[in-house]
Order: structure tokens, then C-alpha cells, then sequence
């Protein structure tokens, strides 16, 4: 049978509904199809592609992984379509909703201050913005554009490099007044050291000391799920923090946090990336404005 022959993109929809609702008889009532109908197009489809998509019983549905592969990239796919007639529709003019992921610390003191002048650049786009420490899988999630600090693990997923920034330890000057200032590394062992509640590359703290690497484990009495949290609590005089320089930088000119063991600062740095699927002709007109506007005016330094 020709491609010409078959609607695949149906196929897609029913199948993608088929998932997202849970079955067939709930995919059925949305479509207006019958269930028996849904499950001859699943099977046709499986017949077609010559792979099990679906693992069917009378209780449980489950995808197989043939089927989770093929359910991610049919999303792809629709999203990719309805893109493409909306552009064409409306001269290839940046529209409609743009969902965005970012760490809070990123999203809080880079990306919000500039979502106004986004917007009053592309009125016919709406944002969906969602600030979460946690890595987000942008398939899963159907999330367009993620904004990342730190080491990028490899992945389908293509990366844009938007800035770095410096790493520093810093405290308020109200705990130092109380618990003293620490001069060495070493000293740190006698301090409230404030950490993440989840493990994350790079929780150690780095020092060189005397041309050498040394590692330090902070230990506290409180741990946090992100990193603006952890600021806010440092401001508040809890205990020390290790943050990005971005993100501390009204602070430190306010004098509501100061440096500690600048002297050991090895000057590492953490890369900010906008991390999304797609590129080139096949990447949506707001994807690519977007994409563009974080690279002229996100400000990391």
C-alpha cells in the first residue's frame, strides 16, 4: 500500500489519544470513534510499522517501549504540523503558546525581567512558564525551550550556550557577626553549611589551597530544593551557601551578603544553556524568536 494511501497523521492523532487518555474506550469517546474501531487503527498501525506498540489486557495498558519511541515522536510530529499551518496562516509570524522550563535562581533573576519585552515583541505569543529545580524531560513534559545551568548530559536534545557564571560562597554579614568568619577551608567543619535536599553534580564545594584541589561536603541544619531558597535563607543569616555569582549580585551590592574564602575561589564556572528539541527549517517560528531574544538581552555576567 502507497504512504498516499494511508493517513498517517490520523493514525498519529488516535494513537497519541489512545496514550494520553489512557485506553481505547476513553481515546474512542474523545475521537467520536468507536472502541472497536480505535483498536483496529492501533493494530493496523502495529501491523504496518511490524511492532508491538501496546501491551493489551483486560486491566492494565501499557506502552512498550516500541510504543513510548513512537507515541514521543508522534507528538513531535503533530506539534511540528499544527506549527507549520498556523505559520502559514499568519505569514510564518511568531504565535502561539511557547511553554518554557528553567531552574528557579535562572528563571527568577534572568529570564522573568525579560519576559515583558519578549512579549511586546511577539504579541501573538503566549507563555507558559514553569520555574522548577528539577531536570524535566521536554518530550514528556511538552515543554518547547528549558533553560539549564551546569553540565548538559548528552541527549536527543539540542543546546545553545547563553552565558556562564562564577561560583562563590557567601554569607550575611549577621552570621559572620555571630558564628565568625571562616579563613580557611578548613574552618568550614565549624560552620552551618547550607546544600541542596537533592544530589546534583557539583555539590561538593572546590577550594585551592596552596596550588592544590580540595573538596569540601557541606553539612547544615537545613537543606533545600532549590537554589533561590537557599539564597533566601543565607540573606536571612541561617548559614553559608555556595550560589551563582547572578544570582547573589543585588545582594552583594546591597551588603545583604558578602564573599567568604575568596582567597581559595578555584573560579569555576557554570554554563547556562536553552536546551529544546528540533532545529534549522523544522524548529517553530516562536521556538526560534524566542531562542534569538534569550541570546540579545539574557545578561548572565
Amino acid at each position: 500500500m502507497s504512504r498516499l494511501d494511508v493517513n498517517r497523521f490520523g493514525e498519529m492523532e488516535v494513537f497519541v489519544r489512545v496514550v494520553e487518555e489512557g485506553g481505547f474506550s476513553a481515546a474512542a469517546r474523545a475521537c467520536r470513534m468507536t472502541p472497536s474501531a480505535v483498536s483496529k487503527l492501533v493494530a493496523r498501525l502495529e501491523t504496518r510499522l511490524g511492532a508491538r506498540l501496546v501491551n493489551r489486557s483486560t486491566r492494565r495498558f501499557q506502552l512498550t517501549p516500541e510504543g513510548m519511541a513512537f507515541y514521543e515522536r508522534s507528538v513531535t510530529v503533530l506539534a511540528d504540523l499544527d506549527e507549520a499551518e498556523r505559520e502559514a496562516s499568519a505569514g510564518a509570524q511568531p504565535s502561539g503558546r511557547l511553554r518554557i522550563n528553567a531552574n528557579v535562581p535562572v528563571g527568577t533573576h534572568l529570564l522573568l525581567p525579560i519576559v515583558p519585552a519578549f512579549l511586546a515583541c511577539h504579541p501573538e505569543v503566549s507563555l507558559d512558564i514553569a520555574l522548577t529545580d528539577r531536570v524535566v524531560d521536554l518530550l514528556e513534559d511538552r515543554t518547547d525551550v528549558a533553560l539549564r545551568s551546569g553540565p548538559l548530559k548528552s541527549s536527543r536534545l539540542v543546546a545553545r550556550k547563553l552565558g556562564q557564571t562564577r561560583l562563590m560562597v557567601v554569607a550575611s554579614p549577621a552570621y559572620l557577626a555571630r558564628a565568625g568568619t571562616p579563613r580557611t577551608p578548613a574552618d568550614l567543619a565549624n560552620h552551618n553549611c547550607l546544600a541542596f535536599s537533592y544530589v546534583r553534580a557539583g555539590n561538593a564545594w572546590p577550594f585551592i589551597k596552596r596550588g592544590r584541589r580540595t573538596e569540601f561536603t557541606p553539612h547544615g541544619n537545613t537543606q533545600l530544593s532549590d537554589g533561590e531558597a537557599l539564597r533566601a535563607v543565607a540573606v536571612a543569616g541561617l548559614g553559608l551557601a555556595r550560589l551563582a555569582e547572578f544570582q547573589v549580585r543585588a545582594d552583594l551590592e546591597a551588603g545583604r551578603l558578602v564573599p567568604v574564602l575568596e582567597d581559595y575561589n578555584p573560579g569555576e564556572t557554570e554554563d547556562i544553556h536553552a536546551v529544546y528539541v528540533g532545529q534549522g527549517a523544522h524548529l517553530p517560528a516562536r521556538v526560534r524568536a524566542f531562542l534569538d531574544f534569550l541570546v540579545a538581552h539574557l545578561k548572565v555576567a
